[in-house]
């Protein structure tokens, strides 16, 4: 299929060098990653960060997570520990952030940690974003590509419909596998869960062999995804329904349900993974459709479910 926008670039030497001399001269790109597409811009440069909070127009006091290519890069900019080495080790890169105490000359810009003494860190797995981290010898602070408070994207295409012109040069990586967000841990102190996602507590468990508990509410933000309003459509939205008027959208899961005009099914066969994957897409179809109204059946609250469940919370609040 011929690519019919002019700021979107399929993944090959060229455009990923081009990336890099854009996330040099300080200018943002949008990146696939394995959750969700990024905005990425330079995490010690303040003008980046400033450009990627006036887009997305997001709240001062939700700091960016930072990503890296390998541990050695952080050494200068965060204090590591014994739990953060033996997680790392097991699940980096992959869709794990970490909240660590920020170093005090560490060159990460203070707009971008919100001017709290704590970093959102993460080594993210996808090639393509891999390949520029490395090539750039840089960290990147890359939130998900869309306004805030908005569906993320999880295609190329998303991240132009959300942006159009605005950004200049976005990398084509195809469907992000997960689809949703990374788990977040906080590793400052007591370790706990501040967002759940494709790496679950009972994964976590089997290396640090300690209880972590979910935290609901904190009166610090330290990461994305903790405001109460968040990957929302826009739409009104009702969580574990069992049924939906033809006018309004009904989310299914599973073969329980028909299928008519109006169902929009997260997986037909009840998988969790695939669901994750659909969700974002599912929710900007229906923001497509205008639909005034989203109903959503109950999803089981196990594994890949707790951290759909999550974002389904935040998207109806």
């Amino acid at each position: 299929m011929k690519n019919i926008y002019s700021n979107i670039f399929k993944v090959n030497n060229k455009n990923l060098s081009n990336a890099v001399k854009y996330l040099k001269k300080n200018e943002l790109v949008g990146v696939p990653t394995e959750t969700v597409y990024g905005l990425a811009g330079n995490a010690y440069s303040d003008i980046s960060i400033k450009k990627i909070f006036n887009l997305k127009k997001r709240p001062k006091k939700n700091p960016l997570i930072i990503h890296y290519y390998n541990k050695k890069d952080l050494i200068n900019d965060v204090e590591v520990n014994q739990k953060f080495l033996k997680l790392y080790k097991h699940f980096c890169p992959g869709p794990l952030t970490f909240i660590l105490k920020k170093k005090p000359f560490s060159k990460i810009s203070n707009i971008a940690t919100s001017k709290l003494n704590t970093v959102a860190v993460r080594f993210p797995g996808n090639k393509t974003i891999r390949r520029v981290l490395r090539e750039l010898k840089l960290p990147l602070a890359i939130p998900s590509a869309n306004k805030s408070s908005g569906i993320s994207p999880i295609k190329a295409k998303d991240v132009y419909e959300e942006f159009g012109m605005k950004i200049k040069f976005i990398l084509d990586g195809g469907s992000s596998k997960i689809g949703i967000e990374s788990t977040v841990l906080d590793l400052t102190k007591k370790l706990k869960i501040l967002r759940p996602g494709f790496i679950g507590v009972s994964e976590i468990k089997k290396i640090i062999k300690s209880n972590i508990p979910l935290v609901k509410n904190q009166k610090i933000i330290r990461s994305p995804g903790l405001l109460k309003k968040h990957y929302s459509p826009g739409i009104p939205m009702k969580l574990n329904q069992t049924s939906a008027k033809p006018t309004c959208a009904f989310i299914i899961f599973g073969k329980k349900y028909k299928k008519n005009k109006n169902t929009f099914n997260l997986s037909r066969s009840a998988n969790l993974d695939e669901a994750a994957r659909n969700l974002y897409t599912i929710l900007r179809s229906i923001k497509k459709k205008k639909y005034k109204k989203i109903h959503v059946v109950k999803i089981p609250n196990i594994g890949l479910g707790i951290a759909i469940n999550d974002r389904l919370k935040h998207a109806a609040y």
